[in-house]
């Protein structure tokens, strides 16, 4: 039984302290941080097939083995680098998963020369701002099939969702959770403080409409 004043949090955060403490301090709060956006996506990556736990006990020993997820130090391994991290026991010694991390990192800087930012980038798919749950998951497919097209691996719809829930892209703590509430607070003041920018398409659709010789019927 539940003791009267003991918090409320989402299941999935109730079987081990490192859940907790990941779900209380993290997930959900809106995060615009380059490097710490890619580390959060690389890590769902390298989940798919796993659980969440067994990425966060290695979480240490990925910022350590992957330079803190420093891109242009990333871009730049070689094979050499590859086999020491397939024999490093502190990460998931699955090569399309380490080999994905280095593709993805000269993905993000290509990102970076066009958008000026991964943040400016990958927030778009939700207009700037934290979505609505009930657009969240066509925002996932979208943002999806954009990475894989500028050559991001791992980046599969759910990964793409998992990842939109951890950096505060979309509040989906349960209703009944006490961090509901502070999540959504935050990102109620996140709304506030950031432009609507539009999501990818919404922009050229709209000038097409406009040019079109239907437009005005």
């Amino acid at each position: 039984m539940p003791r009267p004043n003991e918090k409320k949090r989402c299941k999935w955060a109730e079987s081990n302290e490192l859940l907790t403490s990941y779900h209380d301090a993290e997930w959900g709060i809106p995060v615009h941080d380059d490097r710490l956006l890619f580390e959060m996506l690389n890590l769902e990556g390298a989940q798919a097939g796993l659980s969440w736990l067994t990425i966060l006990k290695k979480r240490a020993n990925y910022r350590k083995a992957f330079d803190r997820f420093d891109a242009r130090k990333i871009a730049r391994y070689d094979s050499s680098k590859i086999a020491a991290l397939l024999k490093n026991e502190g990460i998931v010694r699955n090569r399309l998963k380490i080999e994905a991390v280095i593709t993805n990192a000269k993905a993000l800087l290509e990102i970076k020369r066009e958008f000026g930012s991964f943040d400016a980038y990958i927030w778009q798919f939700t207009g700037g701002r934290p979505a609505e749950k009930q657009s969240a998951a066509a925002a996932s497919k979208k943002m999806s099939k954009d990475l894989k097209q500028h050559g991001f691996k791992f980046v599969g719809g759910e990964i793409c969702y998992a990842f939109m829930q951890a950096v505060g892209m979309v509040n989906d703590h349960s209703k009944y959770c006490f961090r509901a509430k502070s999540v959504a607070k935050a990102q109620a003041a996140h709304k506030s403080s950031r432009p609507a920018i539009s999501p990818p398409g919404v922009a050229a659709a709209e000038t097409s409409k406009k040019s079109s010789p239907t437009a005005s019927r």
